[in-house]
């Protein structure tokens, strides 16, 4: 059998032919070669010489050819380059600047709107973890409010949520309950910032009050006690309107702070340093051991420091001043750029002081920040920091010298600058 095609047939496919003879010229791409003008001529296109041109078995110029043979580069007039779609020609044009203005615009806002949740994010959660306990509005017979806000500070020796090992490590005993173990008034205003210091010891009358929980009114009786009786007695409500009552200065907020809470706080900050006096310290009851100098107190070292009163032969008057001396330099460690900067630091300061103050129910986060700005101002020397004026003493409680607690209480509400000393 002949497995040839036919070269009869009329069907050619693949335009092939069985025939020795080429296909039909019709359908051949032939050559057309320029034609050669009078005398040697240099070739064109810089010495390369004309390509041939192509025309297709019907007569037809190969016209997406052309373009190949001439060198040219698809999609861009004479070999030029790219061009975009709006450009000659209809290739790609020009490449458009970066509108950096834009960029900057928009970058900006970005950063500001992350900013602004961040921030109302931190109040809010912040918010949320302060303990408004203390009912000022319970406080009865209150005077007339001043110029500038002053707060009531206590420390409290508080073992609420503490293990026995805690107690152990932080020497803070099982007593049950909570007294008092420090109690400042700190004003602030336009003349500066003062700190005071309330002896625990000190000798105040107990006046006309109603009870925190019972609602019922106690009469005054004229009686004296020891200031940290009135909080061990019925709380922070009547220790507010026994210091009203004695100094006649009103007290806007109050805050307190107790054993546990104090030293989580100073370990958040990393420590604070303080000047040990010359002789360094030593006693067995608060657990302080220092030698004399500088040195950076963790927070057990830092209950150690403001709880001792032995090591300062017993005397309160200077165991208040070690305790305002330590508050100012832990308040001006908080808010220094490397806590206040730095997220890993400021949460976890955040966290454990907010975790561990009780306030009254008005106080808000802004007049919180107010408070530990002025007790920066006081450890920087803006402010002044002193105790209470003392005239003498009476059946071991220290007796308040009048006159200048006068003296002192009046410039408190005018809001000018302190003329009056204490020891």
């Amino acid at each position: 059998m002949n497995d040839w095609p036919d070269e009869n047939r009329n069907d050619r496919y693949g335009r092939g032919s069985a025939g020795a003879q080429p296909e039909s010229a019709r359908v051949m791409r032939q050559v057309r070669r320029g034609q050669p003008g009078p005398g040697p001529s240099a070739p064109p296109y810089g010495g390369v010489p004309q390509q041939p041109t192509y025309v297709d078995g019907q007569g037809y110029d190969d016209q997406y050819g052309n373009g190949y043979n001439s060198g040219q580069v698809y999609g861009t007039p004479n070999g030029g380059g790219p061009q975009g779609p709006g450009g000659p020609g209809g290739g790609r044009g020009p490449r458009r600047a970066p509108n950096w203005g834009r960029r900057i615009k928009w970058t900006a806002i970005t950063l500001v709107t992350l900013l602004v949740v961040v921030s109302v994010s931190t109040y809010f959660w912040a918010d949320s973890k302060l303990n408004r306990d203390v009912d000022l509005s319970k406080v009865i017979d209150r005077p007339d409010a001043g110029q500038g806000t002053n707060y009531l500070i206590v420390g409290s020796d508080s073992r609420a949520g503490m293990t026995a090992e805690e107690k152990k490590e932080l020497h803070t005993g099982s007593a049950e309950g909570k007294r008092t173990d420090s109690m400042m008034i700190l004003h602030t205003g336009d003349n500066g910032s003062t700190l005071i210091s309330l002896p625990r010891d000190s000798d105040v009358e107990i006046p006309t009050f109603v009870g925190s929980e019972s609602g019922k009114t106690y009469k005054g009786t004229g009686r004296h006690v020891k200031l940290n009786a009135a909080y061990a007695e019925d709380g922070p409500e009547l220790l507010v309107r026994t210091v009203e009552f004695n100094t006649g200065l009103r007290i806007d907020h109050y805050v307190e702070i107790g054993f546990a809470g104090f030293a989580d706080i100073v370990d958040s900050v990393g420590g604070v340093e303080i000047e040990i006096p010359k002789g360094g310290m030593k006693d067995t009851k608060s657990g302080a051991d220092f030698e004399a100098g500088k040195q950076t107190l963790n927070g057990e070292q830092a209950l150690a420091f403001v709880r001792t009163r032995y090591a300062l032969a017993g005397s309160d008057l200077d165991r208040t001043k070690n305790q305002q001396k330590f508050l100012s330099a832990l308040a001006n460690q908080v808010a220094t750029p490397g806590t206040v900067l730095n997220p890993f630091k400021l949460y976890p300061t955040m966290g454990a002081g907010l975790d561990s103050l009780i306030v009254d129910k008005d106080m808000s986060l802004f007049d919180l920040a107010d408070m530990f700005w002025a007790m920066k101002s006081v450890s920087g020397g803006d402010g002044t920091s002193m105790n209470m004026p003392i005239s003498g003493s009476t059946g071991g409680n220290l007796v308040w010298d009048e006159a200048k607690v006068k003296t002192l209480v009046n410039e408190l509400k005018n809001d000018e600058k302190v003329t009056v000393s204490g020891d």
